[in-house]
């Protein structure tokens, strides 16, 4: 699996469909998985939500970063 593009497809997906992005807000995880398709380990899902957040908290995804910035923080 091409992570750094599953992260790009996740991203754009959140940016451009607003029922995905409300879905990804209120489970990430399920979010995620239906992008791709098929149930990870729990590692993987936590390297691709890595790397979304990064992205969208960098700005890159555009006007709903800070949304997100929210929903990740520990």
């Amino acid at each position: 699996m091409d992570i750094s593009k599953s992260i790009n497809d996740i991203v754009n997906k959140v940016k451009n469909d607003k029922s995905f992005a409300a879905k990804f807000k209120s489970d990430p995880v399920k979010a995620i998985e239906s992008v791709l398709g098929v149930d990870l380990p729990d590692d993987q899902v936590k390297a691709l939500l890595g790397g979304v957040n990064a992205k969208l908290a960098s700005g890159k995804a555009g006007g709903i970063a800070g949304a997100f910035k929210k929903l990740f923080r520990k």
